[in-house]
């Protein structure tokens, strides 16, 4: 049976965040992310639709800024501009941010 580690008191995988001992040393992303500062977007999760701030975009995911941030692993949906809600999951949080990976490449 494997053995259960305890994290310190504060992180885990609730949404809170884990910590990196080691900083990364290279971008293990499949495509660049185009820099969009400051684009308004909508992430729906949980029944709730918030005003969030984009970072960053790619066809497979996104950096995004907000008040209220879901879990790691929370099934999210990010509405851009124009465009169809795109389901999403959460893979890290972060100070405000969050990294959402898309269920399907954006068109």
């Amino acid at each position: 049976m494997a053995e259960e580690r305890n994290l310190p008191s504060g992180f885990g995988l609730d949404g809170k965040m884990i910590p990196r001992r080691v900083k990364r040393l290279f971008d293990q992303r499949e495509e660049a992310r185009d820099q969009v500062d400051g684009v308004s977007a909508r992430l729906n999760w949980r029944g709730l639709t918030l005003e969030v701030r984009l970072a960053n975009l790619s066809s497979s995911g996104a950096m995004v800024i907000c008040d209220e941030v879901p879990n790691i692993g929370e099934r999210v949906a990010l509405q851009l501009p124009d465009r169809r809600a795109a389901p999403a999951d959460v893979t890290w949080v972060r100070d405000g941010r969050i990294g959402i990976h898309f269920a399907a490449p954006l068109e």
